[in-house]
């Protein structure tokens, strides 16, 4: 058994969604990811997906696209993206998942998982491309921080030793850091924080190493050559 993670696969089986906009490595990326992920994750694995899943609007319109993730190899642990629009509640996606038959298949929110003794936490997170703003937007930044502890909290409760946390926007980029979302990272012990998000030129300003004790990697699809990265075996 193995730990993989992959992040922003941009499914779009039902929709006309071109990615190529973000560069040629985007041509035929659907194809790239089904070849590379079954030549690398077994059966037994687990994968986390952090985030901008599916195009689609809705679950009824994701469908084809929760029938192309369940066909791939390995548990996958799905968190959300900013695009992922067809993100309802969880007793709702729980519902979508039993009545189709997608087995393999668990979401990541408000809830932690345990791979050996690691705890898997994680939550959408914080963009970096705008200023805070007043009213709706902090509010929704203040739900994502009490998110992400309590995704946190559980798994601590279960004395790991180590806890990954897995965000869809980079809480480090270029200049700009989130102060909230490091300092709950610190305080829980996060080793390693894992994210996505960043395409294209966008990449080249990613936050990569280890910063405040904490190692950053950038898993998005493009940056990986759409191929499930390797965290633990």
């Amino acid at each position: 058994m193995a730990l993989f993670t992959l992040a922003d696969l941009h499914l779009a089986c039902s929709v006309d969604k071109p990615m190529d906009i973000f560069g040629g490595r985007w041509q035929n990326y659907m194809q790239k990811i089904e070849k590379n992920w079954n030549a690398i994750v077994q059966p037994d694995d687990i994968v986390v997906i952090g985030g901008d899943v599916s195009w689609g609007i809705d679950l009824k319109e994701a469908k084809a696209d929760f029938e192309y993730l369940t066909r791939l190899n390995g548990k996958k642990i799905i968190l959300k993206g900013n695009h992922d629009l067809w993100w309802a509640t969880v007793s709702k996606m729980n519902r979508f998942l039993q009545e189709n038959g997608f087995e393999n298949i668990e979401f990541l929110h408000n809830n932690s998982f345990i791979y050996k003794n690691i705890g898997i936490c994680g939550t959408r997170g914080w963009f970096y491309e705008e200023e805070f703003k007043k009213g709706h937007d902090e509010k929704i930044f203040k739900r994502e921080l009490l998110r992400l502890e309590t995704s946190l909290k559980s798994a601590k409760s279960q004395n790991v030793d180590e806890i990954y946390c897995f965000l869809h926007y980079p809480p480090l980029y270029s200049n700009f850091c989130c102060d909230e979302i490091i300092n709950l990272m610190k305080n829980y012990g996060v080793t390693r924080c894992i994210y996505g998000h960043l395409h294209s030129d966008a990449r080249r300003w990613a936050v990569l190493g280890k910063h405040y004790d904490i190692e950053f990697l950038l898993v998005s699809g493009d940056h990986v050559d759409f191929t499930p990265v390797l965290l633990k075996k």
